[in-house]
């Protein structure tokens, strides 16, 4: 079984409940463990088959303090054919809505890892049947990514779904 592990950061609870539901979904393919980013060392992640970072957009479109101190330390490890899925929460009133999810991705990219589609950007909390659909699609794709098959579902059906 594929080992998957969750870093994430949340201030109002809606990024860890993100991280909660894509938990859920890949439990029943991968084996899974969540960590919260504040004070991680990133070569935890390295002991992983698949990586999905999690991280709130701070006002305007930056990371909070807590977030930008994890994206730093990420230069110190080779991501290089690791499969990682950035999400986070945001909230659309704001012009870079969900940008810490941008932000991140580039940074897995610079560092050489796969990254999973376009990342997962939720309004606030999922607590709508669209976002908890948007999870359920994410964490397809990212088990279909590292190797595992989801349950009556080919690659491309989840990357058209």
């Amino acid at each position: 079984m594929k080992k998957v592990c969750i870093v994430f950061r949340s201030l109002t609870n809606n990024t860890e409940e993100i991280a909660r539901l894509l938990s859920n979904h890949l439990s029943k393919y991968c084996e899974v463990d969540m960590f919260n980013m504040d004070g991680l060392d990133p070569s935890t992640l390295l002991q992983y088959d698949g990586i999905l970072i999690g991280a709130f957009t701070w006002g305007n479109g930056t990371l909070h303090y807590d977030c930008h101190v994890f994206y730093k330390k990420l230069n110190r490890i080779d991501l290089r054919n690791k499969v990682v899925g950035c999400f986070g929460s945001g909230d659309y009133t704001f012009t870079n809505f969900c940008a810490a999810v941008d932000i991140f991705q580039e940074k897995v990219r610079e560092r050489g890892g796969i990254v999973v589609l376009e990342g997962l950007k939720i309004h606030l909390a999922p607590e709508t049947d669209e976002c908890f659909k948007k999870c359920l699609l994410f964490s397809r794709a990212f088990v279909t990514l590292i190797g595992e098959k989801c349950e009556s579902h080919s690659h491309k059906e989840v990357f058209l779904a």
